[in-house]
């Protein structure tokens, strides 16, 4: 053709001369036309010497090209539209340059990008065609031939090293990484390549070959191996064992030996891989078992979508625990023992990492959970089981590590389930005495202590209490734990803290003294009272005149109770007291004898406890709260019954002008049928206490009667034994009380100061001041009164006594005769009653 041998691009002059005639048949002359433009596309298109613009018009023009010859012979007349196009496009292609400056040499078929692809394609025919993982026999004769192509190509020994193990690598890859053995042999020629890597005279060229490949191979493996759960199971896991070796070599070729640069423009840096066996291996299990973990609670969502239904937490909790603990058996006997070679506590790596996983998880689970349920406390334990597991498997795995696995354990930070559930569990007893506090701040706004029955007589309230109290403990001896003595006492205290509370509540009704009379003035009597002797002409000195009462003294022969509503409603506040004080009894037997409480803390009481060792309840300050509610309330309900109640017939009428004609057995008829309601509306068992301050308060006010009963008083003499006869009537009432409510002994002991006053008063009016004169000297301190010196005017302190100098002076105010009259105006200057 008279042209020079770089000029003719010899594919398309082929195409334009070689006529479909000079074949046997059309379809070998599309067979052959079709490898004209493979040769073409490999030149031009896919391995061009001079890179190629992705948007190059000719490049497209071509593509199209060979795309349309793949079904049919394209047509190569000189008049043929396809050919021209053809024509134009190869030239274009051929004739550029690296900077776009003219050429005298087309590019179609030159330059290593080609060359390289062609020596790979035959290295690639060492493989058996009826068997592609099999390397033919006859290997080595065929790349003996192969070197005979070294200078065509531009090949040299490092270059085949590197084709030789990409193309074996390749190979392994394409087959479906069914021959490990594939795998081994590029291993091995990777030794050499590492060999060749090391060279100082290495070309541009073949830095950039090396780059390329290694890259490749190690972005393929390492893509495998960060997530080698997924792409090696039980069956095929030695394969690890075949591919790692690989990475690591490779890794150790890219990082010592090779320098790549990563990035573009102002991000553009020299990047070092890794080189460490053992830091990659690390690296490598990390990212496995966290993408292992990542993928199970995708799929467990997947499968709560697919069923439409939303699992509850807890049981997605308690399943992914046992998929992470399957996980971790399943790398502890496939995966850990492999590569253990080149990291020694591949184990424990993917151990530590399974329980910073679950951890994670387990951690975002109690943050959304407010109370403590039985569910979570199951979800907990889970979690607890399989902590163990995995320490167990960092311990068995690091044993002979030098350190003994310290630095790897310290990774794992522990879930601390006994004390979460702990700080849970009082939190949920917390919880628990707050709702309780609120129910009880609602019960003191709406508690009107009226019964519940007949048979009930307590306030509602303590009932709904009682049940509160009972279902805290039923639910929290349900709680799935070891229950320790602490925990309970914990619960005890904030069961006493409601209960005091309560009983608190129950006795706030105020106190005795606000029934209590004012004590009227000191003065002396006035025996000259002319009402007082209109009074004694108009009644005769006889006990019968009953007649002659004030208003209200005189109920007729069955008087009625004169206990009040607001009475009665003190008594079922004590009724309420004992009801709690019987449930209390019961509690703290439950709490004792729960077989849910951990044997080895049992008796066992920490510092600041408030059950002590030698206590038998757990409520010990509850109970003597209650008992203490008790005396105080039967004490209000009684003075109120006595000085409030039965204020017409006992202190307003008793003794009043006269003591014959204004004797005591009206206000004991009245009092009979007061302790009768007492004993109807009183539980049995606080009725003992509820009599004795009846009696008590009965016993005050009759002193009051004696020692400051007014103006409308006064005594002789006379009276004492009528006095005497009246108050032992007041006594037997009590004795004869329901049986022995109160014994005969203490019936006795608490009259002891009522008599001592009620012997005073028989004692002549000249013993008397001699009582008083030596009793004031001795309180007051002054010793012997000296003639003419006054004695001091003693307190009145309310302590009635037979000692008492106030006492003994109102003795002498109220008696009415003139020896005590004189006294008095000389002593006290006490004016007389008006």
């Amino acid at each position: 053709m008279g042209r020079r041998a770089e000029t003719v691009i010899l594919p398309l002059e082929l195409l334009r001369h070689l006529k479909p005639s000079e074949f046997s048949d059309s379809h070998e002359y599309h067979l052959w036309q079709k490898r004209q433009l493979k040769i073409l596309e490999a030149g031009l298109l896919l391995h061009p010497s001079i890179p190629l613009d992705k948007s190059n018009t000719y490049a497209m023009r071509l593509r199209e090209t060979i795309r349309a010859s793949e079904t049919k012979p394209i047509d190569t007349g000189k008049n043929s539209d396809t050919m021209r196009t053809l024509c134009n496009s190869v030239v274009s292609l051929s004739w550029r340059s690296a900077n776009g400056t003219p050429t005298d040499v087309c590019h179609w078929a030159d330059g290593f990008p080609l060359n390289i692809h062609l020596y790979v394609s035959l290295l690639q025919s060492i493989f058996d065609i009826r068997d592609e993982t099999l390397v033919l026999d006859e290997v080595d004769e065929l790349l003996e031939l192969m070197k005979k192509t070294w200078s065509t190509l531009g090949i040299n020994r490092p270059i085949h090293n590197l084709c030789f193990t990409w193309v074996l690598f390749q190979q392994y890859v394409v087959t479906g990484q069914t021959e490990p053995d594939l795998l081994c042999a590029a291993h091995a020629m990777l030794t050499e390549v590492a060999n060749d890597a090391k060279k100082p005279d290495r070309e541009v060229v073949y830095v950039k070959m090396l780059s390329s490949a290694l890259n490749l191979m190690h972005g393929w493996a390492e893509k495998r191996l960060f997530h080698y759960h997924d792409y090696f199971h039980r069956g095929n896991a030695g394969l690890v064992e075949s591919l790692l070796p690989l990475v690591l070599s490779a890794s150790k070729i890219l990082g010592e030996d090779v320098t790549i640069t990563e990035g573009k423009g102002k991000d553009k840096g020299d990047t070092k891989v890794v080189d460490s066996s053992g830091d990659r291996v690390d690296h490598y299990v990390r990212s496995s078992v966290k993408n292992a973990f990542a993928k199970v609670i995708e799929n467990e969502n997947a499968k709560c979508e697919a069923a439409e239904v939303k699992e509850e937490a807890s049981e997605a909790l308690l399943h992914l625990a046992k998929e992470t603990e399957d996980l971790a058996l399943k790398e502890r006997e496939s995966f850990s023992p492999i590569l253990k070679k080149w990291h020694p506590i591949a184990a424990s790596v993917a151990a530590v990492t399974l329980h910073q996983c679950y951890g994670v998880v387990l951690k975002h689970y109690l943050a959304g959970t407010a109370t403590l349920t039985n569910e979570m406390v199951g979800v907990l334990q889970r979690a607890a089981k399989l902590e163990k597991v995995l320490v167990q498997m960092v311990v068995e795995d690091s044993a002979d590590c030098d350190d003994g696995g310290k630095s790897i354990v310290r990774e794992m930070v522990p879930y601390e389930v006994d004390s979460i559930i702990l700080r849970l569990l009082r939190q949920w007893i917390e919880e628990r005495l707050k709702t309780w506090m609120e129910y009880l701040n609602r019960a003191k706004e709406s508690e009107t202590w009226n019964p519940k029955s007949k048979t009930e007589p307590y306030a509602l309230s303590v009932v709904e209490l009682i049940k509160l109290a009972k279902e805290a403990v039923d639910d929290f001896f349900q709680i799935p734990i070891g229950i320790t003595e602490d925990l309970v006492h914990d619960l005890a205290d904030a069961l006493e803290n409601l209960f005091h509370e309560y009983t608190s509540f129950v006795a706030s009704c105020g106190t005795k003294q606000s029934y209590i009379p004012i004590l009227p003035p000191l003065t002396r009597c006035n025996r000259d009272s002319k009402f007082l002797k209109l009074w004694k002409r108009a009644s005769p000195c006889s006990v019968g005149g009953v007649e002659m009462l004030p208003i209200g003294v005189n109920e007729g022969h069955h008087p009625r109770p004169s206990t009040s509503r607001g009475t009665q409603r003190l008594y079922i506040r004590l009724n309420t007291l004992h009801y709690l004080l019987s449930h209390l009894h019961s509690l703290d037997k439950t709490l004792a004898l729960s077989p849910k409480i951990a044997t080895s803390t049992r008796h066992r009481f920490g510092n600041g406890r408030r059950k002590r060792a030698n206590s038998s309840s757990y409520f010990d300050f509850a109970q003597s709260a209650i008992l203490s509610a008790c005396q105080h309330v039967s004490e209000v309900a009684a003075y109120r019954l006595i000085f409030l109640d039965s204020n017409s017939v006992f202190y307003e009428s008793l003794y009043v002008y006269d003591v014959a004609n204004s004797r005591v057995r009206p206000a004991l008829r009245t009092l009979k049928q007061n302790l009768t309601l007492l004993a109807a509306i009183v539980t049995d068992r606080a009725q003992a206490l509820a009599v004795k301050e009846v009696m008590k308060a009965s016993y005050e006010a009759y002193l009051m009667v004696l020692l400051a009963g007014g103006c409308s008083r006064v005594f002789y003499r006379s009276d004492h034994e009528m006095i005497v006869e009246d108050f032992e009537s007041l006594k037997r009432v009590f004795c004869l009380c329901g049986e022995g409510l109160v014994p005969e002994d203490v019936v006795d002991r608490e009259a002891e100061t009522v008599e001592g006053v009620i012997t005073l008063m028989g004692e002549c009016t000249e013993q008397l001041m001699e009582d008083f004169s030596i009793a004031t000297c001795e309180t007051s301190g002054i010793g012997v009164v000296v003639a003419g010196q006054k004695l001091p005017m003693p307190p009145t302190t309310g302590r009635w006594n037979r000692s008492d100098p106030n006492t003994i002076l109102r003795v002498l105010c109220y008696r009415n005769d003139r020896a005590a009259n004189q006294f008095l105006k000389r002593t006290f200057q006490l004016a007389k009653r008006r």
